[in-house]
């Protein structure tokens, strides 16, 4: 597998588009952790709810309990700690559910904010680098074959550039049917630099 091109401007490019890219990638995942992080600490407010409804609903359920069990006036007394013991209960239950919505709410745009821009960065970046590996493979390996250097020809002649194409030989159509060596080799060697392979001769 072939990264990056054998020309020496063109691979400082794709090494500066990845460095690019890579950090971008990390500097939006961070702003989606520092997000869902903010975010999550909203559920405090949530925590203290849950908390404080909790401490109301025990304190009251054992002191109507306890002054329940007073005779004569107890269960009249007990009534009100009661509906005070389901509002504590009321209160727990709300401050539960506000945390599960923080929390759902964090891990939302947590994942959200840095998902589009994410993709985007690999679409315009990743698509790319994918497509120059594998020409970059493919004819790094069609150069080594027998009849290599006459399909890179070939393929330069349907592929490149007219005007690259007649700088080789004005007839570099019928140059390639003739199999003269030395347009084959540079009609070869124009593909190959398309593909960011340098052709060693020898």
């Amino acid at each position: 597998m072939k990264i990056y091109s054998d020309f020496a401007g063109r691979r400082t490019r794709q090494i500066i588009a990845d460095i690019a890219a890579i950090f971008s990638i990390g500097l939006w995942v961070w702003f989606g952790i520092t997000v869902f992080t903010l975010v999550e600490n909203l559920a405090f407010f949530g925590v203290k709810m849950e908390e404080a409804g909790a401490g109301i609903q025990i304190s009251m359920s054992n002191l109507g309990e306890s002054l329940g069990s007073v005779p004569i006036i107890g269960p009249g007394i007990r009534v009100p700690f009661d509906g005070a013991s389901a509002a504590g209960g009321a209160l727990e239950a709300a401050g539960q559910a506000q945390q599960d919505a923080v929390l759902q709410l964090a891990i939302t745009l947590g994942i959200g904010i840095p998902l589009l821009p994410v993709i985007t960065i690999l679409l315009i970046w990743l698509v790319p680098r994918i497509m120059f590996i594998r020409k970059a493979s493919r004819a790094k390996s069609v150069v080594k074959a027998p009849a290599g250097m006459d399909l890179l020809a070939l393929r330069a002649l349907t592929t490149q550039k007219l005007s690259s194409i007649t700088k080789i030989d004005a007839d570099a159509l019928g140059a390639w049917r003739r199999g003269e060596p030395e347009v084959v080799r540079r009609l070869a060697q124009l593909e190959l630099r398309s593909s960011g392979v340098r052709l060693h001769e020898g």
